[in-house]
């Protein structure tokens, strides 16, 4: 005679947390790669998403000595020191001005070749705009401040024409400055 017995199935409620509610309603559906956008005065600019590690208000940074104008010094953020670009003194977009809707987009890029993290000073973050690659159009001529190497193309979204920023480009600005 067998004297073990099979184990009762136990029925395990399901457990509803309060973090699956807050993810109700969100759309998180994307048709294509998602931007970041963001205002240089009046132009309207994108960075790619994925690069985007968090979006900080204007403080002022530690200065360097002697660097290029556009680069406004550095600031440690929880132990990492990263140089902080003012894009707008970059790309030659007006006058900078600092107010409450100055902000830092920190941006990391990983690649075989690079690996560093970035703060661009902007006017103002915009939204997060879905892009299809097949809308970007690329080899736009372009004159005037900003090279031809840091634009990725640009896209069409309702009224506006954004400029899609190619951050692994940018990102070497201070191998340079």
């Amino acid at each position: 005679m067998n004297s073990q017995t099979t184990p009762e199935l136990i029925a395990v409620p399901e457990v509803h947390t309060a973090a699956q509610d807050a993810y109700t309603g969100i759309d998180f559906i994307s048709t294509g790669d998602q931007y970041l956008t963001f205002y240089l005065g009046r132009e309207l600019y994108g960075v790619d998403i994925l690069n985007v590690t968090e979006i900080r208000g204007w403080d002022a940074p530690t200065r360097i000595p002697n660097a290029a104008g556009y680069m406004k010094g550095v600031v440690n953020i929880r132990g990492l020191v990263i140089p902080i670009i003012d894009l707008r003194i970059l790309f030659g977009v007006g006058e900078p001005t600092y107010n409450a809707t100055t902000v830092v987009v920190v941006l990391a890029i990983h690649t075989a070749q690079i690996d560093r993290t970035m703060g661009f000073v902007v006017d103002a973050v915009s939204d997060v705009l879905d892009v299809d690659a097949a809308k970007i159009k690329p080899g736009i001529h372009l004159t005037g401040t900003v090279s031809k190497s840091y634009i990725r193309g640009c896209v069409n979204s309702e009224n506006e024409t954004i400029t899609l920023l190619e951050l692994s480009q940018i990102i070497q600005l201070d191998r340079s400055g």
